[in-house]
């Protein structure tokens, strides 16, 4: 559905190569570009026998590879005209630097960014700090544990906030073809867990029954 969309990335970890994943297995063409020996998360587990990322080679299936070296000004140069030529432009990279988006949409005003956010001012974030301070360690488990966190293996929050960023990024297509309008749009993982913590009724229950009791497996 999405052929003739070209999306460049550039990211690490969960949510935004979740974003780009989502975008390929949709039909975009999506060019992932990393440090050359691999990125940050090139080794994350979990590992294959012979040490390779089962994580990594999984949710960057479809994608093509670019491998530059960032560390150089002529590496740089060629990831920003990569993402000003293509016009769609996803990372999770920080807002400042070789990758601002005024630098990139100066070479293609048209440009859009797509940034994948840990907190809306800029801060850090992940899923399972996120996930604490939402509140879900508390309610997680059977009741017995009393007041001790349960942490849980899935990080909803990331892979939410990947779809989220998919789409959000779609709805800028959509707003440039009808505006002719780029421009940056950020999805940052705390403001998605919260959201969504509320959207499911959880704050208001908070404030209006009291905090949720431990329920263990019942449903």
């Amino acid at each position: 559905m999405l052929d003739g969309l070209t999306v460049v990335e550039a990211s690490s970890f969960v949510a935004a190569p979740t974003a780009g994943l989502y975008l390929a297995q949709l039909g975009a063409e999506v060019i992932r570009v990393d440090q050359i020996g691999g990125g940050p998360d090139f080794r994350r587990w979990p590992l294959s026998p012979g040490g390779d990322s089962l994580y990594w080679e999984n949710l960057n299936r479809a994608k093509k590879s670019v491998a530059l070296d960032l560390g150089s000004a002529e590496g740089r140069e060629l990831l920003q005209a990569l993402a000003a030529a293509t016009g769609q432009f996803l990372t999770n990279y920080p807002a400042s630097g070789f990758l601002a988006h005024d630098t990139l949409a100066a070479r293609n005003p048209a440009l859009i960014t797509l940034r994948v956010m840990g907190r809306a001012d800029g801060g850090p974030a992940l899923d399972y700090t996120v996930n604490a301070a939402v509140g879900i360690p508390q309610v997680t488990g059977p009741a017995e544990l009393g007041d001790a966190p349960v942490n849980h293996v899935l990080p909803a929050w990331d892979l939410l906030t990947g779809a989220y960023a998919a789409f959000a990024l779609l709805a800028a297509v959509r707003h440039r073809e009808a505006t002719g309008v780029g421009g940056e749009v950020g999805v940052p993982l705390q403001d998605v867990a919260t959201g969504s913590i509320a959207n499911l009724g959880m704050f208001a229950e908070a404030l209006n029954v009291g905090e949720r009791p431990r329920l263990g497996n019942e449903v």
